[in-house]
């Protein structure tokens, strides 16, 4: 019992703090220059301390941001952009670039990745109270995905959004849009295949860190507007894209009128 108060805890504080300061400033509790197998045991350490529930009511929960990575000629770019939930309305964006220098392991994406989210999210104004990723959360060899790794450095609940599996097997969901179907792996659902629009394939949804899966689906097909991906996640795509190649994306239907959503 004291094992799982004890990271409970921990995360409450963390969001606490967060919670009440002007500007946001994600700490550092590891170093990310590891080896790989040293990579893969702080995966394993550090994904006991996830928790899977929701730490915070829907209602306290007024924005959620994008996050996404885009890599040209060894340069790479974090984009994190911040929407209001109820009308998906943009509030704010930032980016990060620098070299990449982490190069690309199945399974440890957070390494590579990692680093320039934390920095771009430096740069935010204030905390955001949802992240989403491009990426997985616990739908992860060792539960332990970009997701999860950021939500628990952070203590901010945040979302995996993938496009394509990495573990687990599934029944094709229903061709509707909102049907899902389990992520399994292990005799253990890691997540949902999400149909986030009508005869189109569907994302990979999983928990990242401080929500539970039906929180994460719903938030995930509220912030879809006729588009597979979530707006969240389209934007944070073309703004990190837009930052290395010089070229500006259409993003027109991210900025369009306000929709009114219910969260509950």
């Amino acid at each position: 019992m004291a094992e799982t108060i004890k990271p409970m805890v921990e995360n409450l504080i963390s969001i606490f703090i967060l919670a009440n300061v002007k500007n946001f400033f994600p700490k550092k509790i590891h170093s990310w220059d590891l080896k790989t197998q040293e990579a893969i045991a702080l995966q394993t350490k550090l994904a006991r301390r996830v928790i899977r529930k929701e730490c915070f009511k829907p209602h306290d929960m007024t924005t959620v941001a994008g996050i996404d990575n885009a890599y040209r000629q060894n340069r790479a770019c974090a984009a994190v952009v911040v929407f209001s939930r109820t009308d998906l309305k943009i509030k704010e964006e930032v980016v990060a670039v620098r070299p990449a220098r982490f190069r690309y392991i199945p399974g440890l994406l957070s390494f590579r990745e990692g680093p320039l989210i934390m920095e771009a999210l430096g740069r935010l104004k204030a905390a955001p109270d949802v992240l989403m990723f491009d990426g997985q959360g616990i739908a992860h060899p060792r539960r332990f995905g970009l997701a999860s790794h950021i939500g628990l450095l952070t203590g901010i609940p945040t979302i995996g959004c993938a496009k394509t599996r990495l573990i687990g097997d599934y029944q094709e969901p229903q061709h509707a849009r909102g049907s899902i179907a389990d992520l399994i792996d292990a005799g253990d659902i890691i997540g949902a295949v999400v149909r986030t629009r009508t005869d189109v394939k569907p994302v990979f949804v999983s928990i990242g860190h401080c929500l539970d899966l039906d929180s994460c689906i719903r938030i995930v097909l509220k912030s879809c507007r006729g588009y597979r991906l979530p707006e969240p996640l389209r934007r944070a795509d073309h703004l990190s894209r837009e930052k290395l190649s010089g070229k500006r994306y259409s993003h027109q239907d991210t900025k369009a009128q306000s929709l009114k959503i219910n969260y509950t």
